[in-house]
């Protein structure tokens, strides 16, 4: 169970506390449990949107929205500022790439992009309200954290040291591939033919960020995992919403 708590506290801000530091071999195992995180979170998104049926749409859409963000402490909305900063900044230079990363400091197109995507969330999950799909809001965050997995299982990762590295070099990779398939099975059967193109609109998005990321960094880092998971879920969550 201790990777699971592992993958709890990381990914999330309920108040989950480990007795000490896990060894490496736990943290790579913890990978595996990120799409059943993600399955966690889909669930809570999902109840809270039962509980606000009658609610302005509007308010209601705010509110999934804060929550969503709120479970996971901000913590992918982080990377995806440092990212979006880096690549403007970087110039398609890797170490300079890298370099901005790590500055702590936000700039405007980390605004602009925070913004924007945050926006794009948000009036996804009003048409979403709208339409009556809240199965929707289980599926995204399940794909979202299932490409976590992915990612690290299919990139090197090029940050040496720290979390990251651990996750990668200890990730269980055989048994990760199945994780991999057993959250597609759980996508389609959950949400039907919306689950089935949840998946396909994931993979295209997930193909075409890491094919960015080899290109300027060849391979993720902590921060480039985190744009990813977020850009994504906006990716289906917009896609689901426009068919």
């Amino acid at each position: 169970m201790l990777p699971l708590w592992i993958a709890l506290q990381f990914l999330s801000s309920l108040p989950i506390r480990l007795p000490g530091m896990p060894q490496p071999r736990e943290l790579g195992r913890s990978l595996l449990f990120y799409p059943l995180v993600g399955l966690l979170f889909g669930v809570l998104l999902w109840a809270l949107n039962s509980l606000l049926n009658g609610t302005p749409p509007l308010l209601h859409a705010a509110l999934l929205l804060t929550a969503w963000v709120v479970l996971s402490g901000g913590l992918h909305l982080d990377g995806l500022a440092d990212s979006a900063d880096a690549w403007l900044g970087g110039f398609g230079d890797r170490e300079r790439t890298l370099t901005i990363m790590k500055d702590p400091r936000s700039g405007p197109i980390a605004v602009v992009t925070l913004v924007l995507v945050l926006l794009l969330k948000f009036t996804a999950l009003l048409a979403l309200i709208e339409q009556g799909h809240g199965v929707v809001l289980i599926i995204v965050p399940l794909i979202g954290r299932a490409a976590l997995l992915g990612l690290f299982l299919t990139t090197p990762y090029v940050r040496a040291g720290g979390l990251g590295q651990a996750l990668a070099d200890h990730l269980p990779r055989k048994a990760g591939w199945w994780v991999m398939a057993i959250s597609a099975l759980a996508c389609a059967l959950i949400g039907g033919f919306g689950g089935v193109l949840a998946i396909v609109i994931a993979v295209v998005m997930f193909v075409w960020l890491r094919q960015v990321m080899l290109q300027r960094l060849g391979g993720t880092t902590g921060d480039t995992a985190g744009a990813l998971l977020e850009l994504l879920e906006m990716a289906v969550l917009v896609g689901l919403m426009l068919v």
